[in-house]
C-alpha cells in the first residue's frame, strides 16, 4: 500500500508541475492583462495545490503534513485575493479589458 501511495504522490507532484507549465504557455498567449491575470491565478492555485497534496501523501501524517496543510490554506486564500487586488488596481489605473475585435 505504501508503494501505491508513493506512486500516487509522484503523479500529483508531476501533474501540478505540468499544469503550471501549460498554464504559463497559456499566459504567454493571452491577449491582455486581465485574461493573463485570470489564467495565472487559476493555474498557480491548481498547480500548487496538486504539488502540496502530492507532498502530503508522500510525507504521511506528521508535523510536516500539518505545515503543508497550513501552506495550502495560505495559498488558497492569498492567490485569489492578490489577483482581485491586481485587477482592481488595474481598473483604477484606467486599464480597460480588450473587446472582441480590438488588438
Amino acid at each position: 500500500m505504501s508503494e501505491f501511495i508513493n506512486v500516487l504522490a509522484y503523479f500529483f507532484v508531476i501533474g501540478g508541475a505540468v499544469a503550471i507549465v501549460i498554464g504559463l504557455i497559456g499566459v504567454y498567449r493571452m491577449p491582455d492583462f486581465f485574461t493573463r491575470l485570470h489564467a495565472a491565478s487559476i493555474v498557480d492555485t491548481l498547480g500548487t495545490i496538486f504539488i502540496i497534496f502530492g507532498l502530503l501523501l508522500y510525507s504521511g501524517i506528521n508535523l510536516v503534513s500539518a505545515k503543508l496543510i497550513l501552506i495550502m490554506l495560505f495559498v488558497l486564500i492569498t492567490t485569489p485575493a492578490a489577483a482581485h487586488a491586481l485587477a482592481k488596481s488595474a481598473l483604477h489605473g484606467n486599464l480597460r479589458p480588450m473587446l472582441d475585435g480590438e488588438k
